[in-house]
């Protein structure tokens, strides 16, 4: 079939060395186990065809983003232990909360797309209160509770007000229930009023 991440020179690598016995004493568990230690092999299905033959079958990981600092985290919400170089968000949360993000992220995306915003970070505190940075360096938190409808009221507002200010906006608590507050960068004057003063 068709890889993506896996390469023929894998998998042939694992048939050549991890591959031991005949067609009935072969380990079929043992030789799944050998294949889905790929790094990017999700699941591997081995099977005996008659009269000589072995059917294996393999799925590969889809990432859709980084966890912290080690592996990537697939669609279904396992971590895996991978290398790769696409521009993916970055999910930071307590252990076992893989999947849980996962369903946010698939959540926000398309709210955020509607102002023409992504996830760069994630993060899911152990309390659940959600924390993000958007791709153009905006901070928004989020909190507990009802998350998605204060995410929809930031993108209500975003185009027709808060990206049109004259200055980068650093961070939004959206966590109040009629509103938000935006915390504006420090204002400094520049160095030749200062000195004149």
């Amino acid at each position: 079939g068709q890889f993506v991440k896996v390469t023929p020179v894998q998998l042939k690598y694992i048939a050549q060395h991890e591959l031991s016995g005949t067609f009935f004493t072969l380990d079929i568990n043992k030789t799944r186990g050998a294949f889905e230690k790929l790094p990017w092999v999700r699941e591997a299905q081995v099977r005996r065809t008659w009269p000589d033959r072995l059917q294996i079958t393999i799925a590969e990981h889809v990432a859709v983003a980084r966890w912290g600092e080690s592996g990537l985290i697939s669609k279904e919400g396992r971590w895996f232990d991978a290398a790769s170089d696409q521009p993916l968000p970055v999910l930071f949360g307590p252990a076992g909360s893989e999947k849980e993000m996962v369903q946010a992220l698939h959540t926000f995306g398309p709210v955020l797309a509607q102002a023409r915003l992504k996830v760069r970070q994630l993060w899911l505190s152990e309390r659940r209160a959600w924390k993000m940075e958007l791709d153009n360096g905006v901070m928004l938190e989020l909190g507990r509770g009802p998350v998605k409808e204060r995410l929809a009221r930031f993108v209500e507002y975003w185009p027709r007000s808060l990206a049109t200010m004259p200055y980068r906006i650093e961070y939004i608590d959206l966590r109040y229930p009629n509103g938000f507050a935006v915390k504006m960068p420090e204002y400094q004057a520049s160095t030749a009023t200062a000195n004149k003063l």
